[in-house]
């Protein structure tokens, strides 16, 4: 592998065993700057106006920015689509300090996919594999020393098969603890319709991203059961449909034993 560019301070800040990752998506050189910018005109005054109609509701991403210049966006997700569309509906002058945690097997695996992400999503390469919490480092120092930052992250780890919202990883709360880091829920309706997982591309359509409140740092059992009251609250159907418990078996008695 190519030695990368560290020379933006960023990252000459960060401890030396993090920096053979390969960091290069916040490397911000001009072609890298002009590459942003057309490809947040094509995102957002294209794809996400006339393919896919993206529409935005609830909190506006200029009050959240401006109290929270740190936070960590979670969202479902069902569909290659909700990382993009999460950025295409933030303002592109946020755009800096905007990053999205990607995994690294399918991100960046081969050229075309490395480009897109070095120049064009400002993703963090997530080794799935990764044993050693070298990720889960990197992105502590980030969130610690980065005067701005917006990780967009996926806490269900994978996209969802069923389109159901799944269980939380505990990723978002170790990150959000040990930083202190709020976390503003976003929901993506309409994804796993456009974007099925196993789909080649997506069929245009309706995309709504629903912005809701920020939450303190907690245990993911907390950040689960609040975001779940919040999306529950316009789409109850979001959730699988929880089975109820089987009644418990009662064992016939005899005449004679209740007789006694």
């Amino acid at each position: 592998m190519k030695d990368w560019d560290y020379e933006n301070e960023q990252w000459t800040k960060l401890p030396t065993y993090l920096k053979h990752l390969p960091l290069f998506t916040r490397h911000i050189d001009l072609f890298s700057v002009c590459m942003r910018f057309l490809w947040s005109l094509i995102l957002k005054n294209i794809i996400f106006k006339f393919y896919i109609r993206l529409k935005v509701t609830g909190v506006p991403f200029k009050t959240v920015y401006e109290k929270h210049p740190k936070l960590i966006i979670i969202s479902n997700h069902a569909s290659h689509l909700d990382a993009v569309s999460i950025a295409a509906s933030i303002p592109r002058r946020y755009w800096l300090s905007v990053y999205i945690a990607a995994a690294k097997d399918y991100f960046f695996s081969n050229p075309l996919f490395m480009f897109f992400s070095q120049h064009c999503l400002g993703a963090i390469p997530i080794d799935r594999k990764d044993r050693k919490g070298e990720a889960v480092n990197l992105i502590l120092k980030l969130l610690t020393e980065l005067p701005r930052m917006w990780l967009i992250i996926f806490p269900e780890g994978t996209r969802s098969q069923t389109g159901k919202v799944q269980e939380f990883k505990r990723g978002v709360s170790i990150f959000s603890e040990k930083t202190q880091t709020p976390i503003l829920f976003t929901y993506l309706e309409g994804n796993a319709d456009l974007w099925p997982k196993g789909q080649f591309f997506a069929k245009p359509g309706r995309l709504v991203l629903h912005v809701g409140p920020v939450h303190p740092p907690g245990p993911i059992q907390e950040v689960y059961a609040a975001y779940k009251s919040w999306v529950m609250s316009f789409l109850p159907e979001a959730f699988p449909t929880e089975t109820p418990a089987s009644p418990p078996e009662i064992k016939e008695t005899s005449d004679d034993s209740s007789a006694e």
